[in-house]
């Protein structure tokens, strides 16, 4: 029998109730599709509005978008750790191949070395995880007092550091370690502040 006389073929019972004849795959393979809207087949939605060319911060308007220091303490203190730590080790593997330079190389000789590097690098890290525990929460009892953020917390959290971290070596002690942190904070707070400072100095030049 002839499919085209054939209820279920091409001129079958498409051609009878006027629909649309039935296409194999190979018939659909050459047909473009230019004419199709841009839309996706899943959500329905145009792809050109899911484009977000604005910054996304759920903030009341006027707040600042930067961390306080509350919040960059935490990444403050474990940087400082991290970097005595692997200054340390370095440190101490300079101390122990300086050590053991008239010992042949042997397991006792790679035993000192290796209790130089995690003796540096224990010490170092604590020394500045200290430091950077003083000064972050030193910045943040100044923020809440003052209630107020700027360079004048850096220099006085960085003077204050000093000094509590030299509390146990007398008045002396005290005084250099308050004068050592004033020096770092202030060079700190010019750093951050060198563009303006530079801005200022050019208009008034002009």
């Amino acid at each position: 029998m002839d499919s085209n006389n054939h209820p279920g073929g091409r001129g079958g019972l498409g051609s009878i109730f006027g629909g649309s004849p039935g296409y194999s795959q190979s018939d659909l393979a050459g047909v473009p599709l230019s004419g199709m809207s841009p839309l996706s087949p899943y959500l329905n939605v145009d792809p050109r509005y899911l484009v977000q060319d604005t910054d996304e911060f759920i903030l009341p308007t006027g707040a600042n978008k930067t961390r306080g220091r509350f919040e960059l303490a935490f990444f403050t203190i474990g940087g400082c750790c991290m970097t005595g730590a692997a200054f340390g080790a370095v440190n101490g593997l300079r101390l122990g191949l300086k050590e053991t330079r008239s010992m042949v190389w042997s397991k006792p000789k790679n035993v000192q070395i290796l209790n130089m590097v995690t003796r540096q690098g224990a010490m170092w890290a604590n020394t500045l995880g200290s430091l950077a525990l003083l000064y972050s929460a030193s910045g943040v009892i100044i923020e809440k007092s003052r209630g107020a953020e700027d360079d004048l917390n850096t220099v006085a959290a960085g003077t204050m550091t000093g000094m509590l971290y030299k509390a146990t070596a007398g008045l002396r002690g005290v005084v250099r370690g308050g004068l050592a942190g004033l020096a770092l904070s202030s060079v700190y707070a010019l750093y951050n502040n060198w563009d303006h400072i530079k801005g200022s100095s050019t208009r008034l030049s002009l």
